[in-house]
């Protein structure tokens, strides 16, 4: 799993610029399910045929959070603007890739003063890119404005632990690849969605069920950890802990019934899992509650560490739970 893992984390694509990893996730599936179909925002769906006659989705998106080119200096330097959450405090330092190009992020400050002020109160006004172009001109030949970027960061096996960019949420869809592997006949039908514009609102998951009869969609992706030093001491996901089912976010409540079955189906299956109760942050569950009439919607997530930075943090352990969980819940009558 670790290799798929490295595989789809290094792969460049953005928010709405997915064409990347979704060739990639069809590679990998297109053997193991009944139809796949591209819909006409580029959600990826590949359905497999259960013996019953109920309808389950699982849900995980295939964008990572990322960057825009919105000006150029004369110098060749790169203005730029956030494509979903990037905090502009993590840039700094950081290496970045556009266009195949890898550079540094850098904010500007001509004295002590300016410098400390921006430091301390830093927004994307600020910050710039350095690519290493001379001029205006080489910048615009070779990344015009329009231009998208992400982090440049590479995937780490730490043993029981793995860290890489946009973990967020490739792991989620690492997940999904693995559950369509293993399952055969299921229970129920299974729709797997690998959507796409998540990072910028939810807006894959908001169309990709509609031509579809769901009974149940589950949306699975990143949650936050409080196993680091001094973090948020509302929550209480950890890592190592197994994934979660979420009650609530700051999107959605998640439905009291679909609750109910996934812990029931945890309890029946010796999954270990977590309750999840985030207090800011959203799934792709909240899209499903409002496609059509209403599709009753939750979301299992793998807690994370470092969410939204280049060198995002997961458990093994929790991915191979999450795994056992979604086929669990395949193979299970709604």
């Amino acid at each position: 799993m670790k290799e798929l893992i490295k595989k789809l984390t290094e792969i460049t694509s953005p928010s709405g610029r997915e064409d990347k990893i979704r060739e990639a996730i069809i590679e990998e599936i297109k053997d193991y399910v009944d139809e796949i179909d591209v819909d006409k925002l580029g959600n990826l769906i590949a359905i497999k045929k259960g013996t019953g006659d109920k309808t389950i989705l699982f849900d995980a998106h295939m964008d990572e959070i990322g960057l825009v080119v919105t000006h150029i200096t004369d110098d060749g330097f790169l203005r730029i603007e956030p494509v979903g959450g990037v905090n502009p405090r993590v840039l700094i330092g950081a290496m970045v890739q556009f266009n195949g190009y890898v550079g540094v992020v850098g904010f500007e400050g001509e004295t002590v003063e300016e410098y400390s002020k921006n430091q301390t109160n830093l927004t994307f006004d600020v910050l710039y890119v350095d690519l290493g172009f001379k001029s205006r001109e080489e910048a615009e030949e070779k990344t015009p404005i329009g231009t998208f970027g992400t982090y440049y960061a590479h995937f780490n096996d730490l043993g029981d632990k793995v860290v890489s960019k946009s973990l967020d949420d490739r792991i989620g869809c690492v997940a999904l690849i693995e559950t369509i592997k293993k399952l055969d006949k299921p229970e129920n039908n299974v729709i797997f969605v690998f959507s796409v514009q998540e990072e910028v609102g939810l807006i894959g998951a908001s169309v990709a069920g509609f031509n579809y009869d769901v009974d149940m969609a589950i949306a699975v992706d990143v949650t936050a950890s409080s196993d680091t030093p001094k973090y948020f001491k509302r929550i209480s996901m950890k890592l190592d802990e197994g994934p979660t089912i979420k009650v609530k976010d700051s999107a959605t409540v998640s439905d009291r019934v679909v609750v109910e079955h996934l812990k029931k189906i945890a309890k029946k299956e010796n999954i270990k899992h977590q309750m999840e109760v985030l207090i800011f942050g959203g799934t792709n569950a909240a899209g499903y509650q409002l496609t059509k009439s209403g599709i009753p919607s939750g979301t299992i997530s793998i807690p994370t560490r470092y969410i939204h930075t280049p060198h995002e943090m997961v458990s093994m352990f929790d991915v191979e739970e999450t795994v056992k969980f979604l086929v669990a819940l395949a193979n299970n009558s709604l």
